[in-house]
Order: C-alpha cells, then sequence, then structure tokens
C-alpha cells in the first residue's frame, strides 16, 4: 500500500484497518522515506504522537498503529491465561501488519505499553528490525523484581487492573474518562500537555465496548505469562540485538525507582539513551526536546 505523502496533521488521515493475525488492527499511515512503526502507551491512542508526525513524515514512511485492545483496533478475548494480551502474540499484531503492508524490514518508535511490545518484537523478530527507541520504560520483568512501595504507589495502575476479572474492568468501565484523565493527569505535567483534540480522540476511545476488559488483559498478560516468557528469554541468552536507544522523562516515575539504562544495558547488546528534562509523556510533553533525538538515531 502507498504512502500519503508527508502529512501536516495526522488526524486529518484516514484510519485504515487490516485483518491480521486473527485480529483486527487499526492504523495511520503517511510519509515517504525508510519504514517508521510508531507505537502508543496506556492508556491511549496512535493520536499520541501527532505533535511530532509532521517532521517524522518528512523523513520517514510512518505507520502508526492501535495496539490490540486500544483505540480502533479489536479487543478480542484473552483466554483463561491472558494469552490473546501477551506481549508475543501483540508483537506479532504488528509484524503481521508490517508484512500486509509490504515492509519486511523497518524501524520502531515506542512508548509505555507499545514499548513494551516493541520490545517482544525486537526479540521475536529480530531479522525484521532495523532499529528501535523506547521510551520511559524499564525491562518489565526488572520493574516487576524491583518493584518497591513508591513504585507501586505511583504506578497503582500496575496493580489494580491485573486484579481477575472482572473487579478492575467494572470499575473502569463505570467511568473510563475519569481513569483516563486520574492516570494522564496524575503524571508530572497534569494534562497540560494533551491538546483538547487528542483528548477528544482518547476519550472517544476509551468508550468503546470491550475497552476496560482490553487493558485489564493487557495489564494481566504482563504480571502472568509474559514474565515467563521474559524469563525463559533470559534463561536462553536472549537479547535485543539491534541498536537500541532508550529514552525516560528525568521527571518521571521510572527515573525515580529505576537505573534504566543499566537494565537495558543488561538485556540488549547495543544500547545508549538518556533522561529528558520531562516527566513520562515525552511525545507530547516534550516534543521538540525528543525531535532531534529522534532524527538523529533512525536512518533516513
Amino acid at each position: 500500500m502507498t504512502a500519503i505523502v508527508a502529512s501536516d496533521s495526522l488526524f486529518d488521515l484516514p484510519v485504515q484497518h487490516v485483518a491480521v493475525n486473527g485480529v483486527d488492527i487499526a492504523y495511520r499511515q503517511a510519509g515517504t522515506g525508510p519504514v517508521l512503526l510508531l507505537l502508543h502507551g496506556h492508556p491511549q491512542t496512535h493520536v499520541m504522537w501527532h505533535k511530532l508526525w509532521p517532521s517524522l513524515t518528512q523523513r520517514f514512511t510512518c505507520i502508526a498503529a492501535d495496539l490490540r485492545g486500544y483505540g480502533d483496533s479489536e479487543k478480542p478475548q484473552g483466554g483463561d491465561d491472558h494469552h490473546g494480551y501477551s506481549k508475543r502474540v501483540m508483537a506479532q499484531d504488528l509484524a503481521s501488519l508490517m508484512t500486509h503492508l509490504g515492509h519486511e524490514r523497518f524501524q520502531v518508535l515506542a512508548h509505555d505499553r507499545g514499548a513494551r511490545v516493541a520490545h517482544r518484537l525486537a526479540l521475536d523478530h529480530a531479522a525484521r528490525v532495523d532499529r528501535m527507541m523506547l521510551l520511559d520504560i524499564a525491562p518489565t520483568l526488572d520493574m516487576y523484581d524491583q518493584t518497591t512501595r513508591g513504585f507501586a504507589q505511583a504506578y497503582f495502575h500496575w496493580f489494580f487492573l491485573i486484579q481477575p476479572a472482572p473487579l478492575p474492568d467494572r470499575m473502569v468501565e463505570a467511568d473510563p474518562v475519569f481513569y483516563i484523565r486520574s492516570v494522564m493527569g496524575g503524571r508530572h505535567a497534569g494534562l497540560a500537555p494533551f491538546t483538547d483534540q487528542a483528548m477528544a480522540e482518547y476519550e472517544r476511545c476509551v468508550r468503546k465496548t470491550g475497552w476496560a476488559y482490553a487493558i485489564c488483559e493487557d495489564y494481566r498478560a504482563s504480571a502472568s505469562i509474559d514474565l515467563d516468557h521474559d524469563r525463559d528469554g533470559r534463561a536462553s541468552g536472549e537479547k535485543v540485538q539491534c541498536p537500541l536507544r532508550v529514552l525516560w522523562g528525568a521527571k518521571g516515575v521510572v527515573a525515580r525507582h529505576f537505573d534504566v539504562l543499566k537494565l537495558w544495558q543488561a538485556v540488549a547488546n547495543d544500547v545508549d539513551g538518556h533522561p529528558v528534562e520531562c516527566g513520562h509523556y515525552l511525545a507530547e510533553e516534550a516534543p521538540d526536546l525528543l525531535l532531534p533525538d529522534v532524527l538523529a538515531f533512525f536512518k533516513n
């Protein structure tokens, strides 16, 4: 499928859909040049890239996708072991999407939950990922293994959403807009980084049937089957092979509780990184600080 030439506004582009890996995945695409896959975090959608979109599509063919369970993508059942929302399955969604679009090799820019999917994508599909930048996460296994009281309090949703269904699902579903405004607004910069247009999109999508269940399954998988996959991989010496850059918010929770670069150096062969003077939502809080790093790191 041919990409639209550089786009001044992500919002003006049509949302496209494709059935891959047994699920419908929504995405937007624009730009020319080397292929860059953009993956969003929780509780957002691919719209989180809108401030970088005009600059990125001048240099890259950008594909911004909604993870399964989020945005306009399908929200399937997870199964008794949450396999349907394992990062292995979610990574396969994106690998299949890129195959469908005709891109055998590509680069990845990912934030938060999307960065966890990207981590697994780089492990399970190493021959396809040329370069990868992950924003404001440490490896999932280390974050759970090194949890402190302070981290648990700041990232309460990690431990709330993993509770057995239907308790967290129904509580979130009762007022999903309140939930996302509380989670997003409770970080360093409050709700100030989010434009009215972006917030309207986030709020539209969290009202979708099945959204609350899907996000809980995402987190339940991360606290169970994903940890099994990570432990098995580490036991076998599995590491990220492609060049990896990790950036994190200097004023965020992850920076306060984890040695981000050291943890990534233990699980990747070629990694560098540094903090950015902002909180968790780098792409919306500090796009002008993030963009030079992105343009310098990715091949174009």
